[in-house]
């Protein structure tokens, strides 16, 4: 939050899922707000915009654990923002997950959009509160997730060029899953009495590894029609502003991958602060491209490898699972970037990305004498063999993460049309 502070940069503040029964007392609300909100409110502070009160609580998989405590805890932080002064300003909101709503497979097209009968009730109740504080509705659409979760769904549906087999609905044509998908939210709005309240895309974007549809190529061909459509509008809601939040900034090597492989991957920008490939932010053919961190210092050009001298490989196996249980192999995956390794170099790439993780350590590239230090590049088409950055925050990480906030603060400043 110090680091946001002068940037001028719009800030949506977390309170997690595990905290929304605490925000069900109004004191431990009053100073939740005055702790993480009012503090950072002066005079070139944060420009804190958004207060998100869990991350999408509703998901089945929860199983109810957040559905009755969710609502109070959204009301008491409004509450108490209101009662600090600067509710005017900052709104509490859901970021919600696109399964809150949906039309029936008898009629599955976005003007039978509804929200999910068994929180109905609940979110028109939350939708009038949005709509009395002026905060707006704020979703996540990923239609990667479409194409990853279903083996029969039609591959250009998820992009912006067109497809062969558009979605008829009452004349208007849906030839993408994000308009469609949009706009079933947009009609589920319609049919509770708000169908003009204001609706934020809190997260979209598209993964570059970890699966046989997540890649460079895909997710530069995404980005590109994601940002030119937005210019646009959807159907129901033609030249309108979207305002859009790209996710992500950068990967999350820790990330659980329960969800899939891909979860890691999610980033505009390499581990090192390079655009993974060019975006025009505009939309518009101007040119607002990504901008990549500047000096950044990388640790020795030194690598781990299977010693071309060890003759007993039975414990190879064993040693590969403990180096990526401690660091990231999901590259290694069916489909992946690094897919097509042989044994060899997998288990080499396996000890690389351990010892990078460990600062380069002597001891992490030993693996029971399995493994030696190189100077060779192994990296082949596809697959990086990457090089640590220096983890000092003198030469790295401050000035490295000013560039970022920057890259950030025009990235806001062009998505939202």
């Amino acid at each position: 939050m110090k680091a946001l502070a002068g940037t001028g940069i719009e800030v949506m503040i977390a309170i997690p899922n595990d905290m929304l029964a605490m925000m069900n007392d109004y004191d431990a609300a009053k100073e939740w707000v005055k702790k993480n909100v009012t503090r950072y409110n002066f005079e070139k502070g944060v420009n804190i915009k958004y207060v998100a009160v869990g991350n999408e609580p509703f998901l089945k998989s929860y199983n109810d654990s957040f559905t009755n405590i969710t609502f109070p805890a959204l009301k008491n932080i409004q509450n108490a923002l209101n009662e600090a002064g600067v509710g005017d300003t900052i709104k509490a909101t859901i970021p919600l997950n696109a399964d809150v709503y949906d039309s029936p497979r008898s009629n599955p097209v976005p003007s039978a959009g509804k929200f999910r009968p068994d929180i109905a009730d609940l979110m028109a109740q939350i939708v009038e509160f949005f709509s009395q504080n002026g905060a707006p509705f704020i979703v996540n659409i990923y239609p990667f997730l479409s194409l990853y979760g279903n083996s029969d769904f039609p591959i250009d549906y998820a992009f912006f060029d067109g497809t062969s087999n558009p979605v008829l609905d009452e004349g208007v044509e849906y030839t993408n899953v994000f308009d469609a998908n949009f706009d079933t939210l947009v009609s589920a709005l319609k049919k509770v009495g708000f169908g003009d309240l204001p609706i934020v895309v809190g997260e979209v974007g598209w993964p570059t590894d970890g699966d046989v549809n997540a890649n460079v190529t895909m997710a530069e061909r995404f980005y590109a029609g994601l940002l030119k459509r937005l210019a646009a509008g959807t159907p129901l809601r033609p030249n309108s502003t979207i305002e859009v939040y790209l996710f992500g900034l950068m990967d999350e090597d820790a990330k659980s991958v329960a969800p899939g492989n891909f979860e890691r991957h999610w980033g505009l920008f390499t581990y090192d602060g390079q655009p993974k490939f060019p975006v025009d932010l505009s939309g518009q053919g101007q040119n607002q491209l990504l901008v990549g961190a500047k000096d950044v210092e990388y640790l020795p050009r030194k690598w781990c490898a299977v010693n071309p001298s060890a003759t007993d490989l039975s414990k190879l196996a064993d040693n590969v699972k403990y180096a990526c249980a401690h660091a990231d192999c999901t590259s290694l995956g069916y489909g992946c970037s690094c897919n097509g390794l042989d044994a060899r170099a997998n288990a080499s790439y396996a000890f690389n990305v351990y010892f990078q993780t460990q600062n380069h350590k002597d001891e992490s590239c030993d693996f029971q004498g399995l493994a030696a230090v190189t100077t060779q590049n192994m990296s082949n088409g596809t697959c990086n063999f990457t090089i640590q950055i220096v983890p000092s925050a003198s030469s790295f990480l401050r000035p490295q993460l000013s560039v970022l906030l920057s890259a950030i603060a025009g990235l806001l400043s062009w998505i939202c049309f």
